[in-house]
């Protein structure tokens, strides 16, 4: 993605994403308030073992990009502020916050029983520091977005921070739900936080960073200090599987204890067998996949890092819209998750409630309409090769609409969504030409370098849609933020409005204006949103949240309060 995060991310991941719950785990039951059945055994200790797709791009948090690296700093850091199972925001380091009658000015009251991994005590000058880091470093790719609007950030004491913001905000909570507290005392020395490392991983979180393999598998113990008790297992192992069926095996034989990125087709055989548990549930804010268009203009190409080769037939709005009215949804999530899916619209997934824009209309399906939209606008294939050429004036190198197609190898039924649009693409003289790519080269090409046409990715969603939204501004053009280059000040000031505006009512509105836009200029076609699916065995740890989400791994915390079934 890219949690907010691509499941290249994001993220979020599910891809896993930046969905996940923040952890707060408890002897009791995951902080994300998920009521899933408690383990009947009282036996403790026993190491975890879980099969993911990829890998974590980086163990320093203000790098991510993965969703998997996401899945590791919810274990590993706390946050001022949790996300519940319900969507509420919940307390974690902060006991309380509140915001003064002028309306910009905040303030978290924090715990005063917190202890970093290496026994450190935490206090408000770690938050302080971390919050001020993200928010100016600017070449942090996401978490810079959290704390952009606070201008001055106090610690008058150790248990209390102030905020103050330059206009009033109405989305506080979710501003603090992703911010990775770091100890000060390690990170002041640091010289370039960038290119920092963070290779021991020093948290507060109910898990400590032991060590990793890249690409194989990274290695966690348990917190026995964690502030809201130790966790019931001694450890956790994340075992990169890059195959959906050899993770599927894995899980099978033993050599595993839950999958996640669950292979669809894998869905009978799982349901089979009796020491296996299948759980399929809609993610907490929300998963989708995208569907990538370069739009980058040369005025707009990044002078840094912009190779700006995409073919400009994408830049007309025209094909864009031939293109989502020649997509069929419904058969894409028939082929690629076998019906685990409901059919895409916005950026913006239903998980987010009200800020999802149900009302806007979509592209129907019609092969005919996409085409009338094509010939009308002169895209012709005149030498008769199935194949429209472009406009005369689009200098197209190709000649003609072939576009490059590219997605990342973590996606498990990539190929097979990738050969269901060529087929749909071609009934309108499009060509795509297919190339699976790892998850860092594809973010190579991507963002801000735009040296492709089309990707198919995925978003984990943020409890709040400023962080999907924010993709689309011109601003996140040069920062790799941005995936499509789409620049429009209309939209941006839109974005701006949204983010100050207190009035949750009048918020929403101008959430939904956005979400036209974007889907009048076709910058994303989203083919659906998908349903988490994973997989664990029931034969050697209980507590795994059965009915309701977050599930698993979409809630890390839920690590904390598993069990061995039998002394390990």
């Amino acid at each position: 993605m890219q949690t907010p995060v691509r499941g290249r991310v994001l993220p979020v991941v599910v891809i896993v994403g930046l969905a996940l719950a923040a952890c707060a785990p408890n002897q009791a039951q995951p902080s994300g308030g998920s009521q899933s059945a408690q383990p009947s055994s009282n036996l403790t200790g026993g190491t975890v073992k879980i099969g993911i797709a990829g890998f974590p791009d980086s163990l320093n948090p203000g790098n991510g990009l993965l969703s998997e690296s996401y899945t590791l700093y919810e274990l590993v850091f706390d946050t001022p502020v949790a996300l519940a199972a319900d969507g509420s925001y919940v307390p974690e380091l902060a006991t309380d916050w509140s915001v003064a009658d002028d309306g910009v000015t905040w303030t978290l009251t924090l715990r005063d029983d917190v202890k970093f991994h290496d026994g450190t005590p935490m206090t408000s000058a770690d938050v302080k520091f971390t919050l001020e880091l993200y928010r100016d470093t600017d070449a942090f790719p996401y978490l810079p977005s959290y704390p952009d609007v606070f201008s001055k950030i106090e610690a008058p004491d150790p248990t209390h921070v102030i905020l103050h913001a330059d206009s009033p905000i109405g989305n506080f909570e979710s501003r603090m739900a992703f911010i990775y507290v770091l100890p000060k005392h390690i990170w002041d020395k640091v010289k370039d936080p960038v290119a920092f490392e963070n290779k021991e991983m020093i948290g507060t979180g109910p898990f400590k960073f032991v060590k990793s393999v890249q690409d194989e598998s990274i290695e966690l113990a348990s917190n026995k200090d964690y502030w809201k008790g130790a966790p019931f297992v001694d450890n956790v192992t994340f075992q990169t599987i890059p195959n959906g069926d050899a993770r599927v095996a894995a899980l099978a034989n033993g050599d595993i204890d839950l999958i996640t990125d669950t292979p669809t087709t894998a869905v009978p055989t799982i349901r089979n067998n009796s020491d296996l548990e299948l759980v399929v549930a809609n993610p907490v804010s929300g998963d989708l996949r995208d569907i990538i268009f370069n739009q980058i203009t040369p005025e707009n190409c990044p002078p840094k890092d912009g190779e700006c080769t995409g073919n400009p037939a994408l830049r007309d709005v025209t094909v864009r819209k031939a293109l989502a009215t020649a997509l069929d949804k419904s058969q894409i999530i028939t082929v690629g998750k076998s019906g685990l899916a409901t059919p895409g619209l916005t950026l913006v997934p239903p998980g987010l409630g009200d800020f999802y824009a149900s009302e806007v209309p979509d592209y129907q399906f019609s092969v005919d309409a996409a085409n009338k939209l094509l010939d009308d606008a002169g895209y012709r294939d005149t030498n008769g090769d199935g194949i429209r050429e472009c406009l005369p004036s689009q200098d197209c190198k190709t000649g003609d609409l072939t576009f490059r197609f590219n997605y990342p190898d973590d996606i498990d039924s990539g190929a097979a969504e990738a050969e269901a649009i060529k087929g749909m693409w071609q009934a309108i003289g499009v060509k795509i030409e297919i190339q699976q790519l790892d998850s860092d080269t594809l973010t190579s090409i991507c963002c801000p370098a735009f040296d492709y046409d089309v990707i198919m990715w995925g978003w984990g969603s943020d409890p709040d849609p400023a962080f999907l939204l924010g993709v689309a501004q011109c601003q996140e053009i040069p920062t790799g933020f941005s995936e499509t280059g789409y620049c429009n000040p209309t939209y941006d000031n839109l974005y701006k409005q949204q983010g100050v505006e207190p009035d949750h009512t009048k918020r929403v509105a101008i959430v939904h204006q956005m979400q036209k836009i974007l889907m009048d200029d076709v910058v994303y076609v989203i083919p659906y949103y998908q349903q988490y699916v994973e997989a664990h065995r029931t034969d050697t740890f209980t507590g795994w949240s059965q009915d309701l989400a977050p599930l698993g791994l979409e809630d890390p915390s839920q690590l904390s309060v598993l069990r061995p079934t039998s002394a390990q």
